[in-house]
């Protein structure tokens, strides 16, 4: 009965994307073909026959981790024991961008698909904490901090302007809903909508997995790649973890135009996996 229980969920998860999809067709009626490069974050087991697509702050980490031990053909048996960064390296896990359109095609119509996913602005709120907040993601502050210092902050000072590293939300926000930022290249994947990174309108995902209920979603899917008796999803208790009080509190700063226009740019990940509007915005 749990599984039969588990199956309807994921079913209305599935019909959920589809309705949507359908919905904002105009949207998303640019049908364009998907071209190798929008396949980057389908990572392939070949061995289980499953395509999964990691969303960065979505325990993607985890998720790789657990797909190196399955692809690993024996090298790693605990997820946990690999750290951190060695699952971020690109040549650890093999993409769907790699192979050829017939393989390509081949994989998408016959593999067991799934992703995950998480309250769009919680999401983001995570993102922010983690690439601005850091003092160890000098990258980040380099490549972006500089840039939305540059944009969004009057008379900021010389040394803001060089290390970005100490970005406001507020100013992040509206570096986000600022035109000029679409037009000029796409989102960081770390921002990026979960609609533009696995393109859940052209891809049939069997399964779409929730930050909300990661463990059990996770467990199900090992279960149904048929090694849930060996492999068990990571479990840990993170205290730092973004939560809804914590977005709330966020949120109190951003204008009710500018979160109005941030929800437009997030509104089909709200639509497409059943996450209501936020209780605390004041949309206009």
């Amino acid at each position: 009965l749990q599984l039969s229980n588990t199956a309807i969920l994921h079913q209305i998860r599935r019909d959920q994307v589809t309705d949507t999809c359908r919905a904002n067709s105009v949207s998303s009626r640019k049908r364009r073909v998907l071209t190798p490069n929008d396949l980057k974050h389908l990572v392939v087991d070949e061995d289980h026959e499953m395509i999964y697509c990691y969303v960065p702050k979505v325990a993607c980490t985890n998720w790789k981790r657990v797909m190196m031990v399955l692809t690993g053909r024996g090298k790693y048996s605990d997820p946990m024991e690999i750290p951190a960064n060695e699952a971020h390296v690109s040549s650890n896990l093999k993409t769907l961008n790699q192979y050829s359109i017939p393989e390509i095609n081949h994989r998408l119509k016959n593999y067991m698909k799934f992703l995950f996913v998480r309250e769009p602005f919680e999401r983001l709120v995570s993102a922010y904490r983690n690439k601005f907040t850091q003092k160890y993601n000098t990258s980040f502050h380099k490549r972006y901090g500089t840039k939305i210092v540059r944009r969004q902050r009057k008379n900021a000072t010389q040394e803001a302007l060089r290390k970005g590293d100490d970005v406001k939300f507020e100013e992040f926000v509206a570096y986000l809903i600022d035109p000029h930022t679409q037009r000029e290249e796409p989102f960081n994947e770390h921002w990026q909508t979960v609609y533009s990174l696995c393109h859940p309108c052209h891809i049939h995902y069997d399964l779409i997995g929730k930050y909300e209920t990661l463990e059990e979603d996770s467990n199900y899917i090992l279960q149904l790649a048929g090694v849930g008796n060996y492999l068990k999803f990571p479990t840990y208790a993170k205290s730092t973890r973004t939560t809804d009080e914590m977005t709330t509190e966020f949120f109190q700063n951003i204008s009710s135009e500018h979160q109005t226009q941030l929800y437009e740019v997030y509104k089909l990940d709200f639509l497409m996996f059943n996450y209501s509007v936020p209780s605390y915005l004041k949309l206009e």
